[in-house]
């Protein structure tokens, strides 16, 4: 009887305390590990950086007025690129994080009421087939 009582004790604290802990830990390993992937905080750091490193330069000697227009026009199109794309990116491995914390929370909450929702439904298939 003593063995029993101590492994129904086991199995609540392991399923309250320990696999919970777990949850959360899973959650922000896969947190750690988008933020990772999708690189947010270094496209935050080079967000206005040419799009793949593309750089025109004055190669003219002298003063030429389209030459330098053709190149400032250049550069700003391609430093425009990479915002965009960058930006894209960093809303999107934002959404992506959140959808991981979502689903993270909810499996903490399942997981924690998952006995409650257990006996509820057992309870209620006993209901429906009774009435």
């Amino acid at each position: 009887m003593l063995l029993e009582t101590k492994l129904i004790f086991e199995i609540l604290f392991w399923h309250f305390f320990e696999f919970p802990k777990k949850i959360i830990q899973v959650t922000k390993n896969f947190l750690k590990f988008s933020f990772y992937h999708f690189s947010i905080f270094d496209l935050l750091k080079t967000l206005f950086a040419p799009w793949r490193g593309y750089v025109w330069v004055k190669t003219k000697r002298g003063f030429d007025l389209g030459e330098i227009l053709e190149v400032f026009a250049s550069n700003l199109i391609s430093r425009i690129l990479g915002a965009l794309a960058r930006i894209f990116i960093i809303f999107f491995g934002i959404f992506f994080s959140f959808l991981i914390l979502i689903f993270g929370i909810l499996s903490f909450f399942f997981w924690i009421f998952s006995p409650l929702i257990f006996v509820l439904l057992f309870l209620y298939g006993i209901f429906r087939i009774l009435h």
